[in-house]
């Protein structure tokens, strides 16, 4: 499918070269995952201070939607030409889009620099995911998510502190300004540690494909979004997305039976392990990013709690996730069993969702830390697994392609997740707002405006008698959304029973493709490298000396 660029020897895999690649990977992952809780916590805000607050699930959904697209592209780009150029190429597009949105001045320019973080932040997930299986074989991968996991638990403590010290003492803005010298410390980084062979591609790159699958994606996600919107289903708008999403699905399936080299292979769905681990993967974005996508805005304006104790109430699901994820992946590297992880993580997450159906304004603190802690310990026992799972299934030169398309349906899930239950959330809670500003004396107009401003800062400003029915309007909007949730949790737990165990692979992906050395092969190799190097060194300082003797010899007769 693909070779080097030029003829050099294999790369040698020591454990020293494994860990400057994985730093490298360990800076990209920082930047995506520390943004991610800064917006989140700033999230009510932004949307207060630009006027959007009935168009907020916008900016999960814009970033969802970029992200989605483009990581079928960097999985089989990155397959057939190489890692390096793209990793940077996502740093790049992640930092820029980032000045973009502390810049932007009005909501929809704000969504759309959102959505170009998101083409960057698909490519840092999906390509450091792809470069941890090509330097470390499935055996051994699950003691690299301790390091992952640290640095999820680092921006699930900074993130929210830095998010509510910005929101509550600065700007939002300053959100997306702390991106900028991270990204550029980064992308450094990667630029001098990310030592990974270039390709050229043998065959016909699959343009044709990347533009269905794109179409189509994009057709979804607007089908949605238009139609959960109130007694918008039935408009032509809606279903002429709808159409589209059809036809272009339809084109992309033709497209890819002929293609010479097709971005998704329909090969990949004879796999019943992939089927089974991607089905997981979709069936759990449809819940669990619904679900933290409007936590902290529950947080904030249900509990009264600003900012940054918003934040902070969302370190206990990033703890559950972290020490879970970590305790499983040593755990898996010691027998050589994922199985039974992915059912018990199942299992904690439909306690937890069935658990956030009572939430309410009145619901003390630690009740909502120990549920969100289950939370987050149930997803940590899925998301990483799965994605070890389907690296294990499939041949070394796809496993950018089965990585992407393992989180492709996992993203689609979340982007339908977000837009749908987003859609049910964001109604309920107009028609509460509403309810809750007329019946203060405003008129329809007065309660229209003052909902599309409304923040935090704004709702402590108001009368105890409407901040109370406020508060009460997010609680009774948002809890009951859970309940639509848990179906979809159930049968990520059917697959989980379902998933069947093989044995984890020994050998890195770069080895089985003959691009690398890796084990104690490497370190032999290594050792005879500098062996040689040195006594080369040795013998050009020998020969430096004997040229000189003859010209001191003269000097002196």
């Amino acid at each position: 499918m693909s070779t080097p660029s030029k003829a050099a020897e294999p790369l040698l895999l020591t454990q020293k070269r494994i860990w400057i690649i994985f730093s490298a990977l360990i800076a990209g992952m920082l930047l995506s995952s520390l943004d991610q809780t800064i917006v989140s916590t700033a999230m009510p805000t932004i949307v207060g201070k630009l006027g959007g607050v009935e168009h907020q699930a916008w900016i999960t959904t814009a970033y969802l939607l970029a992200t989605t697209i483009v990581m079928p592209i960097y999985g089989k780009f990155g397959d057939i030409l190489g890692r390096r150029n793209l990793f940077l190429v996502a740093i790049a597009l992640f930092t820029l889009a980032s000045v973009g949105c502390a810049f932007a001045t009005d909501f929809w320019g704000f969504v759309i620099f959102r959505a170009i973080q998101g083409l960057g932040g698909g490519g840092l997930m999906i390509l450091s995911q792809a470069i941890i299986a090509d330097i470390v074989p499935a055996k051994e991968r699950g003691k690299y998510m301790g390091p992952l996991g640290a640095i999820f638990g680092l921006s699930a403590v900074a993130g929210p502190l830095l998010g509510g010290f910005f929101v509550d003492h600065l700007t939002w803005e300053w959100a997306f300004y702390i991106n900028i010298p991270i990204g550029i410390a980064a992308f450094i980084t990667a630029w001098f540690t990310l030592t990974l062979p270039n390709k050229k591609a043998e065959k016909k790159i699959d343009i044709l494909g990347v533009v269905f699958l794109s179409a189509a994606t994009t057709c979804l996600i607007f089908f949605t979004d238009f139609g959960g919107k109130k007694d918008e289903w039935d408009s032509p708008l809606t279903w002429a997305f709808g159409a589209g999403m059809v036809l272009a699905a339809f084109a992309f399936v033709v497209v890819e039976r002929r293609a010479e080299d097709p971005i998704i292979p329909l090969s990949l769905f004879k796999n019943p392990i992939f089927i089974n681990a991607t089905a997981i993967g979709f069936t759990l974005g449809l819940g669990m990013f619904a679900a933290i996508a409007f936590v902290p805005t529950f947080l904030q304006m249900s509990s009264g709690t600003s900012a940054a104790e918003s934040g902070l109430l969302m370190l206990p699901m990033m703890v559950g996730l972290m020490g879970t994820s970590i305790y499983s992946g040593i755990r898996i590297s010691k027998t050589g069993k994922y199985k039974m992880y992915p059912i018990l993580g199942a299992a904690l997450t439909i306690a937890a969702m069935l658990w956030l159906t009572t939430l309410t304004a009145a619901t003390p603190i630690w009740v909502i830390c120990v549920q969100l802690f289950i939370f987050g310990a149930g997803l940590g026992l899925i998301m990483q697994v799965i994605v070890l799972v389907v690296q294990n299934s499939v041949p070394a030169d796809q496993i950018g392609t089965a990585t992407s398309t393992n989180n492709y349906f996992r993203e689609v899930g979340a982007s339908l997740g977000v837009a749908v239950f987003g859609a049910i959330f964001t109604n309920r809670l107009a028609e509460s707002l509403t309810e809750a500003f007329t019946g203060a004396g405003a008129s329809a107009e007065q309660a229209s405006q003052s909902t599309s401003t409304l923040d935090p800062q704004a709702l402590a400003q108001m009368p105890d008698q409407l901040r109370d029915a406020i508060v009460n309007a997010y609680a009774n909007s948002l809890a009951p959304v859970f309940w639509y949730l848990v179906p979809f949790i159930a049968i990520a737990l059917i697959l989980a029973i379902t998933l069947k165990q093989i044995p984890l692979s020994d050998t890195a992906g770069m080895v089985a493709r003959g691009e690398a050395v890796g084990g104690e092969e490497a370190d032999r190799l290594e050792a005879e490298r500098l062996g040689t190097a040195r006594r080369e060194a040795e013998s050009a300082a020998s020969d430096g000396v004997e040229k000189d003797r003859p010209t001191a010899d003269a000097g002196r007769r």
